[in-house]
């Protein structure tokens, strides 16, 4: 596993620091950018709270664990920063990964802050120890289905690859779609070559096609397929898990990117704050955060928040969970039982519809938003 260093000024030889554990994918098969974006957005805010007298002048330090995608690794690496005593985690990116990483944590009693895992199912059971701050995957690909419609979309194909993430999202769209006249098309891409999806589409007159697939396999030579295929030079092309967020989709696709609409949770305006964390972490990262890294560093600041507030008590920091007010990036933070949600849930983190402009590439034009 990799552990990064921590931020600078967060160690202390005395081992006084006080640790949240990261879950974080940083090697392939994880989304590598996610994964980057997410910790520097982690890595700023603690940096900001050492800057500003830690947790009761002790240093916040991230202790983090790559989990490259995989929920055994997520889980093992959980047992592990519950051993070494971290008052809480924080992060992960990709759903399945972290809900295994959410049942384990549940299972040792240690709190655990999810950065921006969707899944509404994060825990089989209701429980007191986990929290989130991304949007339930059925309120914002709801909201994406609703967008779908308005632009006049009713035979929606989606390009699907097994997986628990892949198939909750379908079965929403198609519950969301159907008693309004829409229609969902299964397109199963273990069966099918990415050159073959366009026949399928011919075939059934869809009018849209999501991808319900990983990154950069098999997106990137879909996208190019349906590109470069005349009979479908009226398709749109969709990702509501937000592959094009980031800048290695540009950089594989160019213009052929562009367009292709996505979910991401930002609001309109940035606040002050948000306006400021956006400078640090263009800085940061050479580049412009993603929603994602935002995700990163409002998770740091609520957990500190909690920490200030009740020290590194694991219980006491579950039980702070309903009474948390904090401004974010995006909005003031509250955690509150959502019905169908399994976890304490920030409801609901800003939700746009965006694409990339095929006039400038680098820039987003919210679509939709909800």
């Amino acid at each position: 596993m990799i552990t990064p260093p921590s931020p600078r000024g967060s160690e202390r030889p005395d081992g006084s620091s006080v640790q949240i554990g990261a879950l974080v994918p940083l090697t392939r098969p994880g989304w590598v950018e996610a994964g980057r974006h997410l910790l520097a957005g982690l890595e700023l805010a603690v940096r900001e709270v050492n800057d500003a007298g830690g947790i009761f002048g002790r240093p916040l330090e991230l202790v983090v664990r790559d989990t490259a995608a995989d929920p055994q690794r997520a889980a093992a690496a959980v047992d592990e920063l519950a051993r070494l005593g971290v008052a809480a985690l924080a992060g992960e990116y990709h759903s399945v990964v972290a809900r295994a990483a959410a049942a384990r944590a549940d299972a040792l009693g240690l709190p655990f802050l999810c950065s921006s895992a969707v899944l509404d199912a994060l825990t089989e059971q209701p429980t007191e120890w986990v929290a989130r701050l991304a949007p339930a995957q059925s309120h914002g690909w709801q909201i994406y289905a609703d967008f779908l419609l308005s632009a006049g979309h009713s035979r929606i194909a989606v390009a699907a690859e097994p997986s628990v993430y892949w198939a909750s999202g379908t079965r929403i769209l198609r519950d969301h779609l159907a008693p309004r006249g829409g229609t969902v098309i299964e397109l199963d891409m273990r069966a099918l070559a990415p050159a073959a999806v366009c026949d399928e589409l011919v075939d059934h007159r869809a009018t849209a096609l999501l991808l319900l697939v990983g990154h950069p396999e098999p997106a990137v030579p879909i996208v190019k397929s349906v590109r470069r295929d005349q009979r479908l030079a009226g398709i749109m092309i969709g990702a509501p898990a937000g592959q094009p967020e980031f800048a290695e989709w540009a950089t594989l696709l160019g213009d052929d990117g562009t367009a292709i609409p996505f979910l991401r949770y930002l609001p309109e305006r940035l606040s002050p704050l948000g306006a400021r964390v956006e400078t640090a972490l263009c800085e940061r990262l050479a580049e412009a955060p993603s929603f994602v890294a935002f995700e990163g560093y409002d998770t740091v600041a609520v957990l500190a928040d909690v920490l200030r507030s009740h020290g590194p008590d694991r219980a006491r920091t579950a039980e702070s969970w309903p009474r948390v007010a904090v401004e974010s990036t995006r909005g003031q933070i509250r955690f509150s039982r959502t019905p169908g949600i399994s976890v304490w849930q920030w409801a609901w983190t800003p939700v746009q519809v965006v694409d990339r402009d095929p006039a400038e590439p680098d820039r987003f034009r919210i679509l939709h938003a909800g």
